[in-house]
C-alpha cells in the first residue's frame, strides 16, 4: 500500500508537522494515555435524564399535524446475506395531511416529515431502546425545551412530547438523536430522518416537486463479516471495557482514532443503500443532499465535469442560484441542487462523486488501515440513470429565488469584540476555549441577550493545546440561523485550503459552518429564542467526547 505520507490527499502538510503528529501514537501507547482518552471522551456516558418531562398534550395547543416517532431496534437488508441490525426512527401520522409523512423504502432511515411554515406541530417521541435518547431538530429555530438538549434525554420506555410552531424558512432540515456521549453510535446505527419545510415564497417558484423532488442522505459505514455495523468505540467496550488498551490492540487503536478523528467507514450509502442508483427522466430535478455521516466531508461533483447548481443550503433558499464546479458538504450540512438531465440521452448514466482534496488528519497518517476510506480520498457516491423522456415539462430555473435580509455587522452588540471560540485538543480531549461539556454549565462569556445581534469567530489555528490545527471542524449552533461574514486563512495553509475553497457556499442562512485548519471564520446571528442551547463540533465523536458547550439567551 502506498505510504500515507506520499499520498496526494496529504498535500500541504510539512514534514515537521507530520512527524509531530505521527509520533503521537507511540507516546500514547507507551504512557497508557489511550485508556484515559477513551474514558475522557465519554465512552461511558453520564446519566442523561435529569429533568422531569411532560408527556401530556397542551390543552390550548391545536396541532395542525401530529406525528408519533418511536426509537426502535430493527434489522434491514443492506448487503447480500444476513440482515444488518439497526436502530431507527419509526414514524406514524396521527393527524393532518396524509402527505405530511413518507417512508424511505428499504432503508433503516427514519421517515420524511413534511411541514409548512406557521404550522403547529406535535410529535410524541417514544424511546424503545435500552439506553437514553432524545431528538434534535437540526436547523430549527425552536424553544429550548423542544430542541433536544441532552438534559432532556429520556430512558428506554419513556416518552417526550414536542409541541412547536414552525418558524423556519422553506428548506431541508433533519432530525437525529442528541443524548450526550451516545449521539455518534445512535446515528451510526441508523437513527436519522428528514424534516422538509415549505412556505409561500418557495411555492411561488414552481420548483420540481413530487417525484422530481428527491431527498438523498449521504453516509459512510463499515461492516463486519456478518454484515453488522462496526462502531469502534462500542467494540472496545464490548471486548472488555478500556482495559488493555495500551497493549497495542489494533481494535482499540481504532477506537482511540475514531474518538480523535471521527468514525469513518469504507462503504458509501445513499438513503441507507449500498451502490445506490437513481432512475430519472430527462428533465429537471431537485436533489436535496444531506450529509448524515458521523465525520466524513464530501467534495461533490458530477463525473462528466458538469457544474452543480445550488438553490438552497442549510437555512433554506439562496437569493439566487449558484453554480460551482464542486460543492463541499460537511457533516450536518445540506445542499439542494437544481439538476437538469434533459441534455442527456435516454440510456446514459452519470455519477455523483466525491473528489480528492487535501487532508491533514492525523488518523490516516498514523494508521495503515485498509478497512477505512481515508478522508479526502476520491470515490463514487451514486449512479444516475436517465431511463425515460420527460412525462411533463419542468418549469425553468428562476433567476431569483428568495429575499434574504443581510445582517449588518456594524449593528452587532459586540462588533469590536466578537465572541471567540478556539478549537483545539488539550489533555487528549477536544475542547472549545479549553472547556468541555457539562450538562447545565454556562460560563460568563456564554451568555447573550434575547434579540441581540452577535458576531462569533471560530478559530482553528496553532498555538493552543496539543493539537489545534490539524483537522477541519463543522461547527453547529442550536436554536438559530446565522450568516457567514468572513473567512481568513493563514498563508501556510493556503495550498490545502485551495482544494476546498472553490466549493464553499457562504451565502444565505446556515446552522453549520466548516472551519478548516488554519482558518478563522466569523458568523453573525440574532438570538430570537430565550433559554439554554448548544454549540458544538458536528463530528459526532468530537461532540460525544465533550467538544460541545451550552450558551444561554437571556431576556
Amino acid at each position: 500500500m502506498k505510504s500515507n505520507a506520499e499520498s496526494p490527499i496529504f498535500l500541504g502538510l510539512d514534514r515537521r508537522t507530520f512527524l509531530r503528529l505521527s509520533g503521537l501514537s507511540t507516546s500514547l501507547l507507551a504512557t497508557g494515555t489511550l485508556v484515559s482518552l477513551l474514558t475522557a471522551c465519554g465512552a461511558v456516558p453520564q446519566n442523561q435524564a435529569v429533568i422531569e418531562t411532560t408527556v401530556e398534550a397542551t390543552a390550548n395547543f391545536a396541532a395542525d399535524v401530529e406525528f408519533r416517532l418511536r426509537a426502535v431496534e430493527d434489522s434491514v437488508a443492506i448487503l447480500p446475506g444476513k440482515a444488518t441490525e439497526a436502530w431507527r426512527f419509526e414514524g406514524e401520522l396521527v393527524s393532518g395531511d396524509k402527505q405530511s409523512l413518507a417512508t424511505v423504502p428499504d432503508s433503516y432511515l427514519g421517515p420524511i416529515l413534511r411541514v409548512q411554515q406557521g404550522q403547529k406541530v406535535r410529535i410524541r417521541f417514544e424511546n424503545e431502546l435500552a439506553e437514553a435518547s432524545i431528538v434534535h431538530w437540526h436547523g430549527f429555530v425552536i424553544a429550548d425545551n423542544m430542541d433536544g438538549h441532552p438534559r432532556h434525554a429520556i430512558a428506554g420506555g419513556e416518552e417526550y412530547l414536542y409541541e412547536f410552531t414552525v418558524k423556519n424558512r422553506a428548506g431541508t432540515y433533519w432530525f437525529h438523536p442528541h443524548a450526550h456521549g451516545r449521539t455518534g453510535p445512535q446515528v451510526y446505527r441508523g437513527m436519522a430522518g428528514l424534516l422538509l419545510v415549505s412556505d409561500p415564497e418557495e411555492a411561488a417558484l414552481d420548483l420540481p416537486s413530487g417525484a422530481y423532488d428527491m431527498p438523498l442522505v449521504l453516509q459512510d459505514r463499515l461492516f463486519d463479516d456478518e454484515n453488522q455495523f462496526r462502531y469502534f468505540v462500542d467494540e472496545a467496550q464490548e471486548s472488555g471495557g478500556m482495559s488493555g488498551m495500551a497493549g497495542h490492540n489494533m481494535g482499540n487503536m481504532d477506537a482511540m482514532m475514531a474518538q480523535m478523528m471521527g468514525q469513518r467507514g469504507d462503504r458509501i450509502l445513499v438513503n441507507g443503500q449500498i451502490d445506490a442508483a437513481l432512475a430519472v427522466e430527462a428533465r429537471a430535478y431537485r436533489l436535496r443532499l444531506v450529509n448524515g455521516s458521523n465525520s466524513r466531508i464530501y467534495k461533490l461533483a458530477w463525473s462528466d465535469n458538469s457544474p452543480l447548481t445550488a438553490i438552497a443550503i442549510g437555512g433554506g433558499l439562496l437569493a439566487a442560484p449558484m453554480t460551482k464546479p464542486y460543492i463541499i458538504l460537511a457533516p450536518g450540512e445540506r445542499i439542494d441542487l437544481w439538476t437538469d438531465f434533459s441534455a442527456y440521452e435516454v440510456g446514459s448514466e452519470l455519477r455523483l462523486q466525491s473528489l480528492e482534496f487535501a487532508s491533514m488528519e492525523m488518523g490516516d497518517m498514523m494508521m495503515d488501515n485498509d478497512e477505512i476510506l481515508p478522508s479526502g480520498a476520491p470515490f463514487d457516491i451514486m449512479t444516475i440513470r436517465i431511463e425515460a423522456t420527460a412525462t411533463e415539462e419542468a418549469a425553468p430555473l428562476p433567476q431569483r429565488l428568495a429575499e434574504i435580509e443581510q445582517l449588518d455587522p456594524r449593528e452587532a452588540v459586540n462588533t469590536d469584540a466578537p465572541y471567540q471560540v478556539e478549537l483545539y485538543m488539550d489533555e487528549m480531549v477536544w475542547k472549545l476555549n479549553g472547556r468541555t461539556f457539562e450538562l447545565e454549565e454556562v460560563a460568563s462569556d456564554e451568555r447573550f441577550q434575547l434579540n441581540g445581534l452577535y458576531i462569533w469567530e471560530f478559530v482553528n489555528l496553532p498555538g493552543r493545546g496539543m493539537m489545534a490545527d490539524f483537522m477541519a471542524h463543522p461547527m453547529h449552533i442550536h436554536g438559530v440561523q446565522f450568516q457567514v461574514l468572513s473567512r481568513q486563512i493563514d498563508p501556510q495553509y493556503e495550498e490545502p485550503w485551495q482544494t476546498l475553497a472553490g466549493g464553499i457556499i457562504d451565502e444565505g442562512w446556515h446552522d453549520t459552518v466548516l472551519v478548516a485548519p488554519g482558518e478563522r471564520v466569523q458568523v453573525i446571528m440574532r438570538f430570537t429564542e430565550p433559554g439554554l442551547f448548544l454549540y458544538h463540533c458536528h463530528i459526532l465523536e468530537h461532540e460525544d467526547g465533550g467538544m460541545m458547550r451550552n450558551f444561554v439567551v437571556e431576556a
